[in-house]
């Protein structure tokens, strides 16, 4: 049995990003009852809000499910602790040192998975203890690593880091990529950007119609200073590309930011100064679709193009 759905006891190794604005209890209790693990994205709610996302997503499938806890959020204890409350049973950590949660975690009856973008941090996450390591490679929508490593070169490197159970991110959302992944070392994929396209999804109709319109390099890395983050080009990502092109200071950048961009652009369907985190993939979306339609085309694609190189003889 492959390793993640054992460790997760779930049907097919397929996982939802947690994004924040995007990832509510619509789009994991969906991802979850097609036979994936549906993360709900803590990122972007108050510690009340998760609560009540919680019970929705119970309500809402009886399959696995979990929660996305970026780190640097200063709600952090109040949302580990709701989290162990609402008895669940799967929680993935990013952006911080996981350390910090995941042994609490685990003597909670919580598996723990950490997403990394290098392989110094998976070394550093193996041993923390988790029991997943997620590799997210620079294509990646949202927060990033700033080494911008591909997925194509940071699975292998990994892989040689940990025996642990290995999910790779970040420019995944096709059959095809899902088995290259596979290929490179990893047990299982997270898949962001295809959820946003979504009918299940949390996001504003009008950003997921702006993901279905973008082309190849429409999207940059941008805020590195900062956090580094992925988004599509708008007027608000112009203002950060020239702030950046001046030298500006990281509290220069921080004042351009402020507040609640990511819910203006995400969320609110601002399209000129809101936030639209997204991962290059985007270029490859061309339809929004029902969760369990999406899980479907992956699979079919991953079993035909398996089956395909099954019969391809090799020759130099």
């Amino acid at each position: 049995m492959n390793r993640i759905c054992q460790l997760f006891q779930i049907k097919y190794p397929i996982i939802q990003g947690g994004m924040i604005w995007c990832s509510g209890w619509e789009l994991a209790s969906a991802v979850s009852n097609a036979g994936g693990l549906g993360l709900i994205g803590a990122g972007s709610m108050y510690p009340e809000i998760l609560k009540e996302h919680i019970k929705k997503t119970k309500n809402n499938t009886d399959k696995p499910f979990g929660v996305n806890v970026p780190l640097l959020y200063p709600q952090t204890e109040e949302i580990m602790k709701i989290i162990i409350k609402e008895d669940v049973k799967i929680v993935f950590t990013s952006a911080g040192n996981p350390k910090t949660w995941t042994k609490h975690l685990q003597e909670n009856g919580i598996k723990v998975a950490h997403v990394v973008a290098n392989s110094s941090f998976a070394e550093k996450a193996d041993f923390a203890g988790v029991d997943a390591i997620v590799a997210e490679g620079f294509e990646a929508g949202g927060h990033n690593g700033r080494e911008e490593t591909t997925t194509m070169s940071l699975i292998p490197l990994v892989r040689t880091k940990t025996a642990k159970p290995l999910i790779a991110a970040g420019g995944i959302g096709t059959g095809r990529t899902m088995l290259a992944a596979m290929i490179l070392g990893a047990d299982g994929v997270q898949i962001g950007s295809r959820f946003v396209a979504s009918d299940e999804a949390s996001a504003h109709i009008d950003f997921k119609n702006e993901i279905l319109k973008a082309k190849e390099g429409d999207t940059k890395l941008l805020l590195k200073k900062l956090v580094p983050v992925r988004l599509i080009m708008n007027k608000f990502a112009d203002e950060i590309v020239k702030a950046e092109n001046e030298g500006a200071s990281k509290e220069q950048l921080a004042n351009i930011l402020g507040r609640s961009r990511a819910k203006s652009g995400m969320f609110k369907g601002n399209l000129t100064e809101g936030e639209l985190e997204i991962g290059q993939i985007s270029a490859q979306i061309n339809k929004i679709k029902p969760v369990r339609n999406i899980i479907d085309d992956i699979l079919s694609e991953y079993k035909t193009v398996k089956q395909q190189l099954n019969h391809v003889r090799f020759s130099f």
